[in-house]
């Protein structure tokens, strides 16, 4: 029996995938920068990669990645606007931490978690805050977000009264870039 990932003619090569992901920018004064630490799934990193274009924003990814940076499925995600993204790709947590800790202010950093007690809707947004989401199997590691923290109210969670542990990874980061834009629009 032949297996399922076996070419079918084997006369025939793959290819391999075209790189399709912009150089690393990061833009003059994005409305957000959002962060996927070891996002796993390719076609939420390409949603999450849309709404970055967008809105504005800027997509952070922290290594290491549970698919390839090839992976078709990312790139249909993310359609034809993948030359238009803010793109920063860190080698690890930690790595990013340092970037965080030399470059920017702690206290705009939010991190998105079923365990946070602040709901995304009492949070007070800035331009250019950071919004953080874990793995889509695991979330974030604890320590990891308590070594970066300056206060318990940057852990956030959505309010779902309905009887669901989380959101879809690209549906919770756009609802929260969603809700930054509203924020500060309104503040104009």
């Amino acid at each position: 029996m032949r297996s399922l990932n076996a070419n079918p003619n084997p006369k025939l090569k793959a290819t391999p995938a075209e790189p399709f992901l912009p150089e690393r920018r990061r833009l003059q004064d994005p409305l957000c920068r959002v962060a996927l630490v070891e996002p796993c799934i390719p076609a939420n990193t390409g949603n999450i990669a849309r709404t970055c274009v967008g809105t504005g924003s800027e997509l952070h990814l922290i290594e290491p990645l549970g698919f390839e940076l090839s992976e078709g499925r990312l790139k249909r995600a993310g359609l034809d606007y993948w030359n238009h993204l803010a793109l920063d790709i860190h080698k690890s947590f930690d790595v990013w931490a340092a970037c965080l800790r030399s470059e920017f202010d702690l206290g705009r950093v939010f991190f998105f978690e079923t365990w946070g007690t602040t709901s995304l809707h009492d949070a007070s947004f800035q331009r250019g805050d950071w919004l953080v989401f874990g793995k889509e199997t695991t979330g974030l590691e604890r320590d990891q977000v308590e070594s970066l923290i300056q206060s318990p109210e940057q852990v956030l969670c959505l309010p779902m009264p309905g009887e669901v542990r989380s959101l879809n990874l690209s549906n919770a980061a756009a609802v929260s870039v969603f809700e930054l834009m509203r924020q500060v629009s309104a503040k104009k």
